[in-house]
């Protein structure tokens, strides 16, 4: 490549060796997560779990993402955002290594304490990561970069994690998945350890989540209440989606991949163009289309039954992630230059708790009928929209 194209790439961008190494670390912490934990919901039915097991698996990931993202902020503001991705790292891989050894459905929901948070743990670690070692106007191109990235794995994952169950089957498809995830994990570490750079400012950390959210602006509490709304409509759902389409509707494992790489497709081709257009234009409209995407989704599947129409369900689905990384970004823009870390972890805290609380109803209505789960879902992402819509208040296209 020709050294000025590079050098104006760079400069696009906005990249250096800490942001490509955490960028390759999500790709292989994430193909490693992906290629067994979408198909966490068939591997507790294999091993002998109810339909109320799944459903508690989908409370507990909810509820586990916000109790972990508030450790997770105060451990990268303490530890800084090296030292605390490494430490989310290992006890990730202890999770993985108690699924491996222990096949039974109980083993997995402990595993799953321990691993299935990873993501919402090491969030605020890699936005304060984005926020220190990138500048302000190129902030939103770095979450864009990170939430494109994330994207790769869970295209790639799925595919991968049913094509290994279409050799082995459901029960030892799944658990050779975790091997490879336990294997990708240790060489995310390494990769942690030798590349990324460590934050070596001092930190006051902390613990006081009701303080923190005081300080919350107006316009972030607004965008916190739709985006509660909003994930009703996507975790109501989201633990069936895998059974409505392999049990209910007899797609092959396999095609559910297929099913949720053209999602994850989808994502990656709106990124970019999004991030340019919000930037440009504000970010409102964004968020709302966004918004709009996740409401529309139960809905269509709902009436989807071939690999036609759950295609384009899957499309719908992939372009919900449309206005995520500006949603994001509004987030650390609102965030105060000295708790960047504890403000996200904070408002995943009290997201992912109320959310987790409603995705217990999920399994009650999925159990009085497919079509009561997902329309409830397009009811609450409905009234979101609507919150949104007239509430929601929007920041200058242009950081100053």
């Amino acid at each position: 490549m020709d050294k000025d194209i590079k050098k104006r790439l760079v400069s696009f961008f906005g990249v250096n060796s800490s942001i490509v190494s955490m960028l390759i670390m999500v790709i292989l912490v994430g193909l490693g997560e992906k290629m067994a934990e979408r198909f966490l919901p068939l591997y507790l039915i294999a091993l002998g779990g109810s339909i109320y097991a799944v459903g508690f698996l989908n409370a507990m990931d909810n509820f586990l993402s916000a109790i972990y993202s508030f450790p997770g902020g105060y451990l990268a503001e303490k530890m800084g955002y090296k030292k605390s991705l490494m430490l989310f790292t290992v006890i990730a891989l202890f999770g993985y290594a108690i699924v491996i050894l222990i096949p039974s459905w109980q083993a997995v929901l402990i595993g799953c304490v321990f691993f299935i948070a990873w993501t919402a743990v090491s969030l605020p670690a890699i936005m304060t990561l984005v926020s220190q070692v990138m500048s302000k106007d190129k902030r939103v191109m770095g979450v864009t970069l990170h939430s494109l990235v994330r994207r790769i794995p869970m295209a790639l994952g799925p595919l991968l994690g049913g094509l290994l169950i279409g050799i082995y089957g459901k029960v030892d498809g799944i658990r050779i998945a975790f091997c490879v995830a336990f294997v990708l994990g240790l060489v995310s570490l390494l990769i942690q350890y030798y590349f990324i750079e460590d934050d070596h400012e001092k930190k006051e950390a902390h613990l006081h989540a009701r303080d923190i959210f005081s300080s919350f602006s107006p316009s972030l509490r607004n965008l916190l209440l739709s985006d509660i709304l909003i994930r009703f409509a996507e975790q109501i759902p989201y633990a069936f989606v895998v059974l409505w389409v392999v049990e209910v509707n007899k797609i092959s494992a396999f095609h559910f991949g297929v099913l949720t790489t053209i999602e994850m497709i989808t994502a990656v081709l709106v990124y970019i163009p999004v991030a340019y257009l919000a930037d440009k234009y504000g970010k409102k409209p964004f968020v709302l289309i966004t918004f709009g995407f996740f409401t529309l989704f139960p809905l269509v599947l709902y009436f989807s039954h071939t690999f036609a129409a759950l295609a384009f369900a899957f499309v719908i689905r992939g372009l919900k992630e449309f206005g995520e990384p500006t949603r994001k970004a509004l987030i650390m823009d609102l965030a105060p230059e000295n708790l960047k870390a504890a403000t996200f972890g904070t408002y995943y805290l009290i997201r992912d708790v109320i959310v987790s609380l409603v995705a217990l109803s999920s399994a009650f209505l999925w159990h009085i009928s497919p079509g009561t789960n997902f329309l409830t879902a397009f009811a609450c992402g409905l009234v979101g929209m609507i919150v949104f819509a007239i509430y929601g208040r929007d920041l200058n296209a242009k950081i100053e």
